[in-house]
């Protein structure tokens, strides 16, 4: 029997909001299987009884809370390469407040990434931990057409296990790569280990963006454990990091559901720069996606 997620926990206040613009990269909006099919490999259900437009609804009650302006919605694998439900939600929020990041399998034509850009689809994912659709040589291969239109790679990876081997691979692709949480690193070997500090090196490059997004799949809040990680792709480069909240937290294996004010507290306590939150906040995220700033609040 396929499990189902929880309703995503309501936001607390957090101790300070997002600055003006802020653009949460990294949120997941589903629907119920009535409204668009679910994929038959996938791992869970969504939560039972939460339309999309249920989803949206409490997603834009956190923006409200955190102070996000912005978002950018990632497909879920739950819907499979079905991308449908990603570009529906761009629809209803609308592209000037809304991105996304698609799915597509190897072999994957160019008039589908036409479609998808038309759509306000500016990256695709690779979940290089746990597999799925699209395989690591399917996505070389798909690069250079990322790169015609102005996008780009999202990967989901252990630094500790995957990126010492792939990081000359990387260096030589079209297309800028986005890591998702950090690169998921093993906290207990520390951000010296080689897979993280090869993470490192490549945002010092200014070829990746890490997401500093997922603080709770890898430590209980307040999530001081994942601080050194954070610290250390800040040092990097601030230029090439993005944040994101991860709502509605779906698939947690051994996670808490988290309150996503500790999420961005948790940011805003290891990035105290003012500077360095307008950059990773607003600014990036702006470039990265292709929105047009917000008049002055």
């Amino acid at each position: 029997m396929i499990p189902t997620s929880a309703p995503p926990r309501p936001a607390s206040e957090p101790a300070e909001k997002a600055l003006h613009g802020a653009v949460d990269t990294h949120i997941h909006i589903l629907s119920t299987a009535s409204e668009f099919p679910l994929w038959e490999n996938r791992v869970e259900d969504p939560a039972d009884g939460v339309d999309m437009d249920g989803f949206i609804d409490r997603f834009r009650a956190q923006m409200q809370r955190l102070g996000t302006q912005r978002t950018v919605v990632v497909h879920s694998i739950l819907f499979g390469s079905d991308n449908s439900v990603t570009t529906e939600v761009i629809s209803r929020m609308g592209q000037d407040t809304t991105r996304g990041i698609g799915l597509l399998v190897d072999g994957a034509n160019e008039s589908e990434l036409d479609t998808l850009y038309d759509a306000g689809i500016r990256g695709i994912r690779l979940n290089y931990v746990h597999g799925g659709v699209l395989s690591w040589e399917g996505a070389k291969a798909l690069a250079p057409a990322l790169a015609a239109r102005g996008m780009h790679l999202q990967m989901l990876i252990n630094t500790h296990n995957h990126l010492v081997d792939i990081k000359s691979e990387i260096e030589r692709l079209p297309i800028p790569v986005v890591f998702d949480h950090l690169g998921w690193p093993d906290l207990s070997q520390g951000p010296e280990e080689p897979g993280f500090q090869a993470l490192c090196a490549l945002m010092a490059d200014g070829h990746v963006y890490t997401k500093l997004s997922g603080l709770y799949r890898l430590a209980s809040a307040p999530f001081a454990e994942t601080d050194p990680f954070v610290a250390a792709a800040l040092a990097a480069n601030p230029d090439r990091c993005l944040w994101g909240s991860d709502f509605p937290y779906i698939m947690l294996a051994d996670a808490d559901m988290p309150d996503a004010a500790d999420l961005l507290d948790a940011f805003h306590r290891v990035v105290t720069d003012p500077q360095d939150r307008q950059k990773i906040l607003v600014d990036t995220p702006e470039d990265l996606y292709g929105f047009d700033p917000l008049p002055s609040g």
